[in-house]
């Protein structure tokens, strides 16, 4: 399975027609969040990805348009946050946000309220578990892991509940955006059976049995 993730920032490489020839085909389309929805529009339409799933940032907002139209989600992707899809067996689970940083923000929560949103998941986890001997393939998610690719200011805190996902339920990767990858940073850790990627602003992976393929970031 050849997966496009993206996350954060509006890519030139991306948002351009020959987008399809450059990437080759493409099975899953994921959104980590902070995305224009007509940017996700556009790729889910160019690049004809037969399952498209998003969870939105922090700075997810309605998007209205030249023509009128108001765009309060991206046409052509489903919405992950708290379920668990299935892509041609590969299955997906997602929270949307990040840390509660100021009163009233859209799709910040404090750690509490995500860790009883993430129980909204654990049915699903069980069932999967039950039918497949797994709980869940990829887990996506806008903030990152506390502890784990997360920053030292207040916005850029990650969730401990996402480290407590892992412990529990294993997924084998867990894709997050919000803090932005520039540098020497790290964009790739491991914890426990999970492999952790900052896709800030794009990467291209491919799942081969136990095998996980990351492709290089091209800028433009």
């Amino acid at each position: 399975m050849r997966i496009l993730a993206v996350s954060d920032e509006v890519i030139g490489a991306l948002y351009s027609p020959d987008v399809r020839k450059r990437l080759g085909p493409i099975d899953l389309l994921l959104s980590c969040g902070d995305l224009p929805y007509s940017y996700l529009e556009y790729l889910v339409t160019i690049l004809k990805a037969p399952h498209a799933f998003f969870v939105h940032g922090n700075h997810d907002t309605e998007e209205i348009q030249h023509c009128g139209r108001t765009l309060r989600d991206p046409g052509g992707w489903v919405n992950a946050d708290r379920r668990v899809l299935d892509a041609d067996g590969v299955l997906v689970a997602g929270l949307e946000g990040s840390i509660r940083y100021r009163p009233g923000g859209a799709y910040q929560y404090t750690e509490l309220e995500t860790f009883a949103r993430a129980l909204r998941l654990l049915p699903a986890f069980l069932l999967n578990h039950s039918r497949y001997g797994r709980y869940v393939d990829i887990f996506i998610a806008h903030s990152p892991p506390a502890g784990i690719h997360d920053g030292p200011d207040g916005p850029h805190k990650g969730f401990r509940t996402l480290c407590l996902i892992m412990r529990w339920f294993r997924p084998r990767l867990l894709l997050h955006g919000h803090k932005h990858h520039y540098g020497p940073e790290p964009w790739h850790s491991r914890y426990l059976e999970t492999d952790i990627v900052n896709v800030h602003p794009f990467r291209a992976l491919e799942l081969e049995g136990d095998k996980v393929t990351y492709g290089r970031i091209y800028r433009r």
